[in-house]
């Protein structure tokens, strides 16, 4: 048994669904069943569109193993929320990062790449990568 801790994934989008789908697309694809902790952190806490800093902050305990947490947003909004909540300092995990990177294809890279054994920074640089992933 290997002793690798992984990293975690957090999807933040203003929607539970698409937040959910996108997790589950990711783990999916990778092959990753409960090898990757993802969470999806969509919506807000009465079920209504929207980001909440509770929900994301949750989310980003739940999947922290002590390598890293990588957050993933979709929108404007969605993306203040986490940069406030690590301003703060206290409200995510130590070593968290919020990773510029396509909400779709970057969770899959950064789920994908996070289930081969990859640190922090790697996971975060696949999932940036995706911006240059071509569609014709």
């Amino acid at each position: 048994m290997s002793d690798v801790r992984p990293v975690g994934i957090v999807l933040v989008s203003h929607s539970a669904t698409v937040a959910a789908s996108v997790a589950d697309l990711a783990k999916g694809l990778a092959g990753a069943g409960a090898a990757v902790p993802v969470a999806p952190a969509g919506g807000t806490e009465s079920g209504g569109l929207g980001t909440s800093a509770e929900l994301i902050a949750a989310a980003a305990a739940s999947v922290d193993r002590g390598a890293g947490v990588a957050v993933l947003a979709d929108l404007g909004s969605a993306v203040l929320t986490v940069k406030a909540l690590l301003a703060e300092g206290d409200e995510l995990p130590e070593h968290t990062r919020l990773v510029d990177a396509p909400f779709v294809e970057g969770a899959v890279a950064a789920v994908v790449t996070a289930a081969a054994g990859a640190d922090l920074a790697a996971v975060e640089a696949a999932a940036s990568e995706a911006y240059a992933y071509r569609k014709v």
